[in-house]
């Protein structure tokens, strides 16, 4: 091997490493969004159904990622099946991961197709599944059943959850067709709104949240600062989010889009904020808190399906539409009694629907037809197989506890212990 083809050898080996380390930092990024999600839906719950909201919140992180290493990864991204709608179902059971990966002659030979680690990259799809089922948490808060919930956490990240993955991300049908989603406004978020409202629907509002002659009774959460907190550690890890998905870090080129996606990020979900606070100042006469923090994430959804191509300031206004369409889909959600305790389906499904359509004001090579095709097809087939699997769940072992399971706070009923036992009584 002459100098300059070792030489280049060893920046390829580098190059390699620092996009695999980046990769995997940005999927640690990720991780911690389930630490956000953990603690905003523990702030916006009551006090007695904290402990089973934060078990609800470990468990289906564990869950997703042993489904996803069982059968998940290997539906979504099936290799052979470019340009389908289903792939094989002999895909099950073969995404058991091994220990091999890409030896550095390999890497070497590859000429720069090959630039980071293959299991780096199920460590950054892993969280990403995770993610979708945390949308499905807070929603049905404070009234299912901890393992109904977990029963369709298996369902969801082991099959829901892939194959329309593999439609966009996988190389299937709707990555032929032109759809546009770069980080998961709809794969993720859309997913995990769908499947909410299917759950939702189905569950019913929690006992006192609507009266007989059509009056909305507020049910405030139990700590605010804990809220507060998870959704600023939801923006910190959304830099991963969407950071992690240029994929790599190693040229000026892509160092410099990646320094944009992060920038468009926090832009879009600072304009999120402001729009929803300003708006509910208007509405309700008051700067409510938690619309304020449902705006910056409602900016954070819209901004993922296109966080490249924007201006800053098109990022900015981008997540103020998504502000001021979440607080108005959470009221109209509301009169209509479909009750989501945190705004999880207004924040990913409905905001995640504004994201997919706003790539075309700034990305060229969008069309409507294709960003509606996909928006479409995610929704149908999340919500379809969603309430099939939640109908049958609740025909079989039930989905809702019972009323005076409710009335006491599922952290008895189903965790056996309460989060403030300092605060309850005694009797």
């Amino acid at each position: 091997m002459d100098e300059v083809t070792q030489i280049s050898a060893q920046i390829t080996e580098l190059a390699y490493a620092l996009d695999t380390f980046y990769f995997l930092v940005m999927g640690a990024l990720v991780m911690w969004m389930a630490a956000g999600f953990t603690m905003l839906e523990a702030g916006l719950v009551r006090a007695k159904n904290t402990a089973e909201i934060l078990t609800k919140n470990v468990g289906l992180y564990s869950i997703a990622c042993v489904m996803y290493m069982l059968c998940g990864y290997a539906i979504m991204y099936p290799g052979a099946y470019a340009g389908g709608v289903f792939q094989s179902l002999l895909t099950f059971g073969s995404g058991m991961l091994s220990s091999s990966d890409h030896a550095a002659a390999d890497v070497i030979a590859s000429g720069g197709e090959t630039y980071y680690s293959g299991l780096s990259d199920f460590f950054f799809q892993v969280v990403f599944v995770a993610t979708a089922m945390s949308i499905v948490s807070g929603a049905v808060a404070e009234r299912m059943k901890l393992w109904s919930f977990f029963l369709f956490a298996v369902l969801l990240t082991g099959f829901i959850y892939p194959v329309q993955g593999f439609w966009k991300w996988g190389g299937g049908f709707l990555e032929v067709s032109g759809f546009l989603d770069f980080a998961g406004s709809g794969v993720v978020h859309l997913c995990g709104g769908a499947a909410a409202l299917a759950g939702v629907l189905l569950l019913g509002a929690r006992k006192g949240k609507y009266g007989p002659s059509g009056q909305i009774n507020a049910i405030p959460g139990c700590n605010l600062p804990l809220a507060a907190l998870g959704t600023l550690i939801l923006w910190f890890g959304w830099f991963g989010f969407n950071g992690g998905s240029v994929l790599k870090v190693s040229d000026v080129g892509e160092a410099n889009a990646v320094a944009l996606v992060f920038v468009n990020t926090n832009m879009a979900a600072a304009g999120g904020l402001v729009f929803a606070l300003i708006l509910s100042r208007f509405w309700f006469g008051k700067a409510d808190l938690t619309m304020a923090l449902n705006g910056a994430l409602a900016g954070l959804v819209a901004i993922t399906a296109e966080p490249l191509t924007p201006e800053p300031i098109q990022a900015t206004m981008i997540g103020a539409v998504g502000g001021l369409l979440v607080v108005s889909s959470i009221v109209l959600l509301d009169k209509i009694r479909i009750d989501d305790p945190v705004g999880a389906i207004s924040v990913h499904g409905v905001v995640g629907m504004w994201g997919l359509l706003a790539v075309c004001f700034t990305n060229d090579e969008a069309t409507i037809g294709a960003q509606l095709l996909g928006l479409v097809s995610i929704f149908c087939w999340v919500f379809a197989t969603s309430f099939i699997f939640w109908f049958l769940i609740k025909k079989t072992v039930g989905i809702r506890v019972s009323e005076q399971e409710e009335y006491e706070g599922v952290d008895i009923s189903e965790c056996g212990l309460e989060a403030y036992p300092e605060f309850s009584a005694v009797e």
